[in-house]
């Protein structure tokens, strides 16, 4: 199996009845997501993605990919949020957050767009001097701010240097099937495109275009990445809490929050697995924190952030609980020298696999941190493969979607998100936002 849920670090925490007590609760949340009869029931689009994925697109993205692998030292994949968390997540889980630096690997898959920093911006067009370039717009629309604004500046570079013909050929927009600005221009200017689904909200997108093409172009298996998620939906989609672990981990994060644990971390062990956490942070975070409820996702990578985080971890305020991705194995082998001189006193690990180290940390971490009063859920994944990535992601998914609907929220909406973009097009100036920057002005005036 590649994921696995060990409870064994919420004992104490958890009674042995609970979980069967608030099964009738978890069945009926899986049955109002696997009859798509709640609320937001227009976005589970990604429910059965794994098997119905449109073929004929599928064979394009991995053409296209071929392509621009061919003609291009360097990917920009221009996307905020669920545009770009799930690619950047999959690239450095399955290959390395150093994959940009390593022999062998192109093109360079650089993310932009994701914020508004000059610097970044600035920092990057540096890296792209001289180099061949291809770009990944995703929007769904093509208005938004951050996005928008960074397409504009790569267009105008990719015409510059390629002519309005030779950009054509290196501008892949990956947006809505039909209407949007970005595919309105997408269709006059020949870009080729790719769909967002209607029905498939952006944090859940992944395993769509909107993440399988800079995926496929940095060479990971997509076909075994859609398996991993294949066979994640025929071993969680059923009611049974008994045996489904996928429910299991809803039940256990809501047990939790119902004691006052408001916070739950995200551990893992290895830094390639850093974008994945914070894949996961807006999945649930964006999924769940509304209506006064929700909670506060958070992520650690260790042993790192036990040298700065482990203390508050230890002995803080008690409203946290930790779940720990748990790689069973490493690509990589790297054994620990012998030192004649032994300095730092560490003969006694000479010959040993760094892995098998960093498995112990894992444990002694988990003690340490559960003797704390810190619950800990444990989910062992198999390895850092392409197939284990989407089993992990279709995982976390419908774990969310019920968690949701057992919190009594709408799992697939954001109308929080919106707020910060009304203000900024208002201060901003665009028109039809003229009340709203009247009022917003008064408002810094009063204060």
């Amino acid at each position: 199996m590649s994921l696995k849920l060990n409870e064994k670090f919420l004992k104490g925490f958890i009674g042995p009845n609970e979980i069967t007590s608030l099964a009738p609760q978890i069945k009926t949340a899986y049955e109002t997501v696997s009859t798509r009869s709640g609320e937001g029931a227009d976005y589970l689009g990604w429910l059965d993605l794994p098997v119905s994925y449109d073929r004929e697109e599928f064979a394009r993205i991995k053409d296209a990919a071929a392509r621009i692998r061919n003609m291009c030292d360097i990917l920009v994949v221009i996307g905020i949020g669920g545009s770009y968390l799930g690619s950047r997540a999959a690239i450095e889980f399955v290959k390395s957050p150093l994959y940009n630096s390593l022999p062998g690997n192109k093109p360079a898959v650089y993310f932009a767009g994701n914020t508004i920093s000059p610097s970044a911006l600035s920092d990057l067009l540096k890296i792209c001097e001289g180099k061949d370039l291809c770009v990944n717009i995703i929007s769904k629309s093509g208005t938004t701010t951050e996005p928008a604004v960074t397409f504009r500046i790569f267009r105008e570079l990719l015409e510059k240097k390629y002519g309005t013909e030779g950009a054509r050929e290196r501008i892949f927009a990956t947006t809505d099937k039909a209407r949007g600005t970005l595919k309105t221009f997408s269709d006059k200017v020949g870009y080729e495109t790719f769909v967002v689904p209607d029905d498939v909200g952006g944090r859940y997108s992944v395993l769509t275009a909107v993440g399988l093409l800079p995926i496929a172009c940095a060479g990971i298996d997509i076909d075994a990445m859609m398996r991993g998620a294949a066979d994640a939906r025929k071993k969680y989609m059923n009611a049974d809490v008994e045996t489904n672990d996928c429910l299991r981990y809803a039940a256990i994060r809501n047990i939790l929050y119902r004691k006052g644990k408001a916070t739950e971390i995200l551990a893992a062990y290895d830094p390639a697995a850093q974008m994945f956490c914070e894949w996961w942070k807006q999945l649930y975070g964006e999924s769940e924190g509304k209506d006064n409820k929700g909670l506060f996702p958070a992520s650690v990578i260790f042993s790192t952030d036990l040298h700065s985080l482990g203390q508050f971890i230890q002995q803080g305020t008690r409203n946290i609980f930790e779940t720990i991705i748990d790689f069973k194995t490493s690509p990589d082998a790297v054994k620990i020298p012998y030192d004649p001189e032994n300095i730092d006193g560490l003969n006694f690990l000479a010959g040993e696999d760094i892995h098998n180290v960093n498995r112990t940390a894992t444990l002694g971490t988990l003690i340490a941190h559960t003797d704390g009063g810190v619950p800990n859920v444990v989910l062992e994944i198999a390895d850092r493969s392409a197939y284990s990535f989407g089993y992990a992601v279709y995982f976390f998914e419908l774990a969310c979607a019920v968690s949701g609907y057992l919190l009594g929220v709408n799992p697939f909406n954001q109308p929080g998100v919106e707020a910060y973009k009304i203000n900024m097009f208002a201060l901003l100036g665009k028109p039809g936002y003229e009340e709203t920057r009247a009022n917003l002005s008064a408002r810094m005036q009063d204060e």
